[in-house]
């Protein structure tokens, strides 16, 4: 349904160390990068990351959060030790989550924008 998503931020190197390594950990990489955007995905781009003046301000009670797809629970444990490692914010460990399935393993961050981000992995242990 969705082709691609873009948001907002202030400082675009900043967001790319930290998109970089967060998404890294997932099998997502930087495949288009210019002086005020940074597109990610596998083969095409999906996430769109470009320089605003006024980015949607954090705000935990919106509801808003981004979702990315993990092959593996490591994946998931990779992609949060990560992006805390490159200035993220722990918003839940990673872990299952049986209120959302028996299988919904996930992770939750904020970047350092204040976008909340989930990395899930619905395959069994």
């Amino acid at each position: 349904m969705i082709d691609h998503i873009s948001i907002g931020v202030r400082n675009i190197a900043r967001a790319r160390q930290f998109y970089d390594a967060a998404l890294n950990a997932l099998g997502y990489t930087c495949l288009s990068e210019a002086e005020d955007s940074l597109g990610y995905g596998l083969d095409t781009v999906a996430l769109w990351i470009n320089a605003a003046d006024r980015p949607v301000p954090p705000d935990a009670g919106s509801g808003l959060h981004l979702c990315f797809t993990a092959l593996a629970r490591e994946d998931v444990n990779a992609f949060h030790a990560a992006a805390l490692g490159a200035g993220g914010f722990d918003n839940g460990k990673p872990g299952l989550r049986a209120s959302y399935g028996a299988n919904y393993y996930a992770a939750y961050v904020i970047d350092p924008d204040g976008y909340r981000l989930e990395a899930y992995c619905g395959q069994a242990a």
